[in-house]
This record gives structure tokens, C-alpha cells and sequence, in this order.
């Protein structure tokens, strides 16, 4: 675990997409990265490492090699920063008898019933009121503390929960935050203010997310496991870190992509869907001198890595599973393929992760689903369709994908945090 407690310590302060690029922004920070603003002139340099946030929920970071030239290529590695959830709405107080509810929209595909019975609570932000009518002022908030749960049904007024039950997301999950003592038509913001110590007549809206309170933890005879929330998809987040933030090849540009909303089809402003990656290369390279034509001309050339988690091989349920394709927990990375691209593929890319792989010492394998059944989708297809770059997906695997508590192997982390330093580093 010593090796992987800054990876601990990451999952566990990450608790709302916000908290991933606010935490993400610390980790380059201390690295020595610049922060830069989109709508400022950039004065870039050889040698030079930045970042810049989209929206605080996606960030961008890249080093520029220290001898580019016409020969350069861009090395580039996605992830995404959010996860299932339950996101609050507006108006959320909902009083039955003198309990007290939070009425909420679950965010993403969620396994429901592993939500319940476990600590939660909020994180996020909060809008208040500006001087300037076109400038909101923003405040992050993060509970910490376990102030709401959702409870199950006893046994004994469902008695065959066990065989399978229908859950209802708007009658059967809204989290119980206490029992009211005193009337309040303003009972969330209030809440929000004094968490805050703000006046509740500054708060003007907020976009906030329940989230699980259970810590990361090793788990097994030998600590091979890990149990932790968010592991889909922070588990890809701090790898790629680990490899900006390290050595990379001077001959090119390197550069990872946090996006959001990728749980819900990443067609946002701030998904992989946008057009913004697209504009942020341009002026990159307008920074560098070099024509919209240039990086065409380089874009074909390069190498595109999605990193996403990948489906672990559950021995319970080994009928889900391809006969010959099988990803299982610490044997390594995952490479995905998919022949309708739900996954990205390229077979040239490919051969790139494999040797990388083979050349230092890294465990790899393949992940293919059933032929008759139809797995989840990743950023890979939509990220290549806008930027014509050779891209494959490769991921962790992971147990209990979607679950409010996942599981994964130790040894799969620090070979994803060793491949993406070989990916970044390794001289062509």
C-alpha cells in the first residue's frame, strides 16, 4: 500500500468531479506545471509544462518536448472525471411525517441497491450572488461528514427481496437527512450557507452530488485487492497524472484530457464531445508558431490512449464472460476491442501498447465481450471521430463496475501508472 497511498489519498478527496480537478490541479501544481486561461495570449515555451481548466469539472494538461521539430508527434491520454451518482434538484426538501428527504436524479447507470445503508454525503458547487451580473461567483463545498443514508426495506415487510426487486429512482432512493425540528421553507440552502458561512440570501443555485463515504482500502488475504468509491474512472485519472507529471520524450508534445460527463454520453461543453479539444490544439500550436495545416499533418501521425475501466472476469458469474478474452483483476492493463467501436481500435496503436508493454516488464491483456452480449461504451469512438488520431481503449479491470464500492487489483494500478511513464517517456 505505501507504494499507492497517494493514490488512496486521491480517491478519497475526489468526491465530486469539481474535487477530481481541484485535487488533479494540486498534483501539476506541484509538478511545476503553469496554470494558463483559454481567453488570455499564451506565450508558450519549449520545455514547458501547463494546464488549463474547461469549466472546472475538465482539465487539460501537456508538456511540450525541449526539441520539437517537423518530426514531432502528439502523445495523448483521456480519462474521465465523473461517475455514478446522485446528483440533488432544485427545491430538494421533502418532508413525510417528520422525516426529512433530499429529492435527487441518479446521474449515470448506477447498481442502485449498492447504495443503500451507507454514509453519505455532498459535494460540489454552489453559485452565489456577484457584484458582476456576468461573472458568477463560485464556491466549492464538500460535507466530508456522513449526513444523510438511504435506507433498505426490512426483510420482513419484503420478503422477496432476495429474489430480485424492482428499484424505484425516485420513490425507493431519496436519502433520509434527518427529522425535522422546526418549520423551514428554506431548510437546503440554510444548510449549504452555514456549511459555507455565507448568508443563505447569497446562494442562488448549486449543482451538487451525493457521494459514498466509504474509504479506500486494501482488501484480501494478501492486500491484492482494492475497495474503494469512483475507482471507475479515477483509477485512469491519477495513472495519467503519474505519467504527465514524470519524465517524457523531448522529441514530442504529450498531453492527457480529463473530460466530464462521460457517464451520460460526453455530449456537453465540457465532454469529450465538445469541439473545445479541437480549438485547444489549434491554439497550441498557433502559440507555437505553427499553422492549422501543421497539426493536421502532425494529428495523422500521432497516438491517442482512452483510458477507461475495463469488466474484470467474475468467477460467479462465468457464463457472462468471452471463452478466450477474458481481463482478470492484477494480470494487467486491458486492451479493448470491440468490432462496432464501442471501443477504439486501431491495429497500429495497438502494436505500440503491446511492445511498450513487452519493453518494460509491464503485464497486458485483452478484453472482448461475448458475441451476444453488448458492453458499455467508452470516450475512445467519439474523441477519435472528432480528432482523426490512431486511438485504442485500455482500462483497469474492475469488479462491480458502477457499484457504490468497486473493486480492483493492487498490482493493476502501479502497472497502469507504469505504462502511462513508459507511454509518456520512452524515445522513438
Amino acid at each position: 500500500m505505501n507504494n499507492l497511498s497517494g493514490f488512496f489519498d486521491f480517491l478519497d478527496k475526489s468526491t465530486s468531479p469539481f474535487y477530481v480537478v481541484k485535487n488533479s490541479c494540486d498534483i501539476l501544481e506541484n509538478a511545476g506545471f503553469e496554470c494558463l486561461f483559454f481567453e488570455k495570449p499564451w506565450s508558450l515555451q519549449k520545455g514547458g509544462s501547463y494546464y488549463l481548466k474547461l469549466y472546472d469539472t475538465t482539465l487539460f494538461a501537456f508538456k511540450i518536448g525541449t526539441t520539437i521539430d517537423e518530426d514531432m508527434i502528439w502523445r495523448i491520454a483521456a480519462a474521465h472525471t465523473d461517475f455514478p451518482s446522485f446528483r440533488i434538484k432544485p427545491n430538494p426538501i421533502m418532508k413525510e411525517k417528520s422525516y426529512m428527504r433530499l429529492n435527487t436524479e441518479a446521474y449515470g447507470g448506477m447498481i442502485l441497491s449498492s447504495w443503500y445503508d451507507r454514509p453519505l454525503s455532498i459535494s460540489g458547487k454552489v453559485a452565489l450572488k456577484s457584484s458582476h451580473h456576468f461573472a458568477a461567483n463560485e464556491m466549492l463545498v464538500d460535507f466530508i461528514n456522513p449526513i444523510m443514508m438511504i435506507p433498505n426495506l426490512a426483510i420482513h415487510l419484503n420478503k422477496d427481496t432476495n429474489k430480485g426487486t424492482e428499484i424505484n429512482k425516485q420513490t425507493d432512493m431519496l436519502p433520509l437527512l434527518g427529522m425535522f425540528n422546526e418549520e423551514s421553507d428554506n431548510y437546503f440552502n440554510e444548510l449549504l450557507a452555514n456549511q459555507l458561512n455565507v448568508s443563505v440570501n447569497d446562494i442562488i443555485d448549486y449543482d451538487l452530488s451525493i457521494y459514498n463515504l466509504d474509504k479506500s482500502k486494501p482488501v484480501g488475504i494478501n492486500n491484492e485487492f482494492i475497495c474503494a468509491p469512483r475507482l471507475d474512472d479515477l483509477s485512469s485519472v491519477y495513472a495519467l497524472l503519474q505519467g504527465i507529471t514524470s519524465e517524457v520524450c523531448d522529441k514530442d508534445i504529450h498531453m492527457i484530457c480529463l473530460f466530464d460527463n462521460e457517464e451520460v454520453g460526453n455530449r456537453s461543453k465540457q465532454g469529450c464531445a465538445s469541439q473545445f479539444t479541437g480549438i485547444l490544439l489549434e491554439k497550441l500550436f498557433a502559440s507555437l508558431g505553427k499553422s492549422r495545416i501543421n497539426l493536421y499533418e502532425v494529428m495523422l501521425r500521432s497516438i491517442m490512449i482512452s483510458c477507461d475501466a475495463a469488466q474484470a472476469y467474475h468467477p460467479n458469474f462465468a457464463s457472462k464472460f468471452d471463452p478466450t478474452n477474458r481481463a482478470e483483476i492484477n494480470k494487467g492493463i486491458v486492451m479493448k476491442l470491440d468490432t462496432s467501436q464501442k471501443y477504439a481500435f486501431d491495429i497500429a496503436a495497438a502494436a505500440i501498447i503491446q511492445q511498450l508493454c513487452s519493453e518494460n516488464d509491464i503485464s497486458c491483456q485483452t478484453f472482448v465481450n461475448r458475441s451476444d452480449v453488448s458492453g458499455g461504451s467508452t470516450m475512445g469512438p467519439v474523441i477519435s471521430s472528432l480528432l482523426p488520431i490512431r486511438t485504442v481503449d485500455i482500462g483497469i479491470p474492475l469488479l462491480a463496475m458502477h457499484s457504490a464500492l468497486e473493486t480492483m487489483g493492487m498490482k493493476d494500478e502501479e502497472n497502469m501508472i507504469k505504462f502511462m511513464r513508459a507511454y509518456f517517456s520512452t524515445n522513438r
